[in-house]
């Protein structure tokens, strides 16, 4: 063998050693993300409740009103927010149930 195929060898290896490092952390990263996800439902469901609640109507009437903080964060009180997010974990829960 020649110094030219070895110079090639050693790139063709870094280059796949790079591309199997980044397919391992990837793998982690995502295998981490569906752990926390999966542990998380019945943080969810409890948003679920919420949402469907007389006590969401009964906060959402004293946003209205005009009586809750101007500064508090209110996206659960949105029209859209927490049904969006419902409407896209069930896609998401399909998606993984194929």
């Amino acid at each position: 063998m020649d110094k030219k195929n070895v110079n090639e060898a050693v790139e063709r290896i870094n280059a796949m050693e790079e591309r199997l490092d980044k397919a391992l952390l990837l793998m982690d990263n995502l295998e981490k993300a569906v752990r926390e996800y999966e542990e998380y439902q019945s943080e969810i469901s409890i948003l679920e409740d919420y949402y469907t609640s007389q006590q969401w109507k009964d906060d959402l009437d004293l946003d209205r009103a005009g009586l809750l903080p101007p500064d508090l964060k209110r996206g659960v009180l949105s029209e859209d927010g927490i049904y969006n997010m419902l409407e896209r974990h069930g896609e998401i829960e399909q998606e993984f149930d194929q």
